[in-house]
């Protein structure tokens, strides 16, 4: 069956980064674009990047362009996304899915604070 399974967060100051990954199983991993998206505390969920299933094409929420970079192991089955100067508002709960505009599979999210 097809499994999401995310790892890397955690607590992080203002300013310096984290590197989410998600290993994924049970299906064609080459063939699914892929996404990240985030919720926080007490909002809706946040779509913020997107990448192909070759991983020539990315994109971003305009909310992270610029910090947010996503990127992908085929050979791996894994999917990153690495997030720089990290602020406050990005403390959430961030989530691998497959797709990028309907999202049919969930990991179960790792958990991002950003605090000093």
């Amino acid at each position: 069956q097809v499994q999401l399974v995310e790892s890397g967060g955690g607590l992080a100051q203002p300013g310096g980064s984290l590197r989410l990954s998600c290993a994924a199983s049970g299906f064609t991993f080459s063939t699914y674009g892929m996404s990240w998206v985030r919720q926080a505390p007490g909002k809706g969920l946040e779509w913020v990047a997107g990448i192909s299933g070759d991983g020539s094409d990315g994109n971003y929420a305009e909310s992270v362009k610029g910090r947010f970079a996503i990127s992908r192991d085929n050979a791996k089955n894994t999917l990153a996304l690495e997030i720089d100067n990290l602020t406050p508002e990005d403390t959430a709960l961030y989530y691998c899915t497959r797709g990028r505009r309907l999202f049919d599979y969930w990991g179960q999210g790792t958990p991002v604070t950003v605090s000093s």
